[in-house]
């Protein structure tokens, strides 16, 4: 896999090269815990085995980490920790958005129903926990436990405004915030605190983490609706179907004339399973595209500016290189 950076395209082994074998040691934690005697559990263990894609989330806290210390052995279980809470995420998520595919694999509910879904999400929830309960410092398994918490109410804020079409560009920020960008401050915190970082440090990765990922979700809502299935490897226009209004579509409705908003809430409104493409192109002829662009661009260079005060070092270069990728990313 490559990554798109400032200077063109970066291989994702050569962003992740400082933490290389801290990854590979991660994985392996990970790997023992997908794991039961259950045959038909283990079945399920190894689907979503599938779905780790980029390991976003533990290379991060392996980069600041790194970038601010030397890495220890409870940087590798907290990587796997993280991981799995992500995985359970995107279980619960194609469950509650009725998908089909994800990372170019048929979703654990399309294959095996919701209830198995829904159980192997909790099952995965519970072994993060139960792993996390391993270390010495009961501080990461708070906050792992407040950072689920935090996850659960983005989504049921989600959930609860489907069918808004008045949904402010607050309360979605808000929700973005809560729902993606909440895993990725926790990733980056932990990745910081483990690493011995002084009070000053960790908030600044805090705040790089959650710009981050308010960003990467700014994107994810762009790609659902413009992106190429085949492409991004998922099932796309979810957010069209349920009725869950996104920051370009909150943009248009803003900005556009009234008989423009009377056409996009007709469509929103309808059951035309032809609706992402319709939309698609009501955006195309906007600025409500690159409005959404910009301000997951602002949110970038907010991240980038917290990594100034890091000591250079090869890991600050990659979570720098990380910010290029997220908007410059096509999955």
């Amino acid at each position: 896999m490559r990554i798109a950076g400032q200077s063109g395209i970066v291989p994702l082994a050569e962003l992740y090269a400082p933490i290389a074998d801290d990854l590979k040691q991660s994985q392996r934690i990970l790997a023992d815990e997908l794991i039961s005697d259950q045959t038909r559990i283990s079945d399920l263990c190894r689907h979503v085995s599938q779905f780790h894609g980029k390991l976003l989330r533990p290379a991060l806290l392996l980069l600041t980490g790194k970038a601010c210390g030397e890495l220890r052995p409870d940087h590798h279980v907290l990587a796997a920790v993280v991981e799995l809470v992500h995985i359970a995420t995107l279980v619960h998520d194609d469950v509650l958005d009725e998908a089909d595919i994800r990372r170019r694999a048929a979703t654990v509910n399309r294959l095996w129903g919701n209830e198995r879904a829904v159980l192997m999400g909790d099952f995965l929830y519970s072994h993060a926990f139960h792993l996390c309960s391993s270390l010495d410092s009961q501080f990461a398994s708070r906050l792992i436990g407040r950072t689920a918490i935090t996850v659960c109410e983005g989504e049921m804020m989600q959930v609860t405004n489907r069918g808004n079409f008045e949904l402010a560009e607050d309360e979605y920020l808000d929700i973005i915030s809560r729902k993606t960008a909440a895993l990725l401050e926790a990733c980056c915190q932990l990745g910081a605190w483990s690493a011995g970082a002084d009070r000053e440090t960790i908030r600044r990765l805090r705040t790089f983490g959650n710009s981050l990922g308010v960003a990467f979700q700014i994107v994810d809502d762009l790609l659902d609706l413009t992106g190429d299935e085949s492409e991004v490897g998922k099932s796309l226009g979810r957010d069209v179907y349920e009725g869950e209004l996104t920051l370009p579509l909150i943009h248009y409705l803003r900005e556009s004339t009234a008989d423009q908003r009377r056409r996009l809430l007709s469509i929103l409104r309808g059951d035309d399973r032809q609706r992402r493409r319709e939309i698609a192109a009501l955006l195309q002829n906007s600025d409500s595209i690159a409005y959404a662009q910009a301000a997951a661009a602002e949110h970038i260079e907010l991240a980038r500016a917290t990594l100034a005060e890091l000591p250079p070092s090869e890991a600050r270069d990659s979570l720098s290189t990380m910010a290029d990728f997220v908007v410059a990313r096509r999955q």
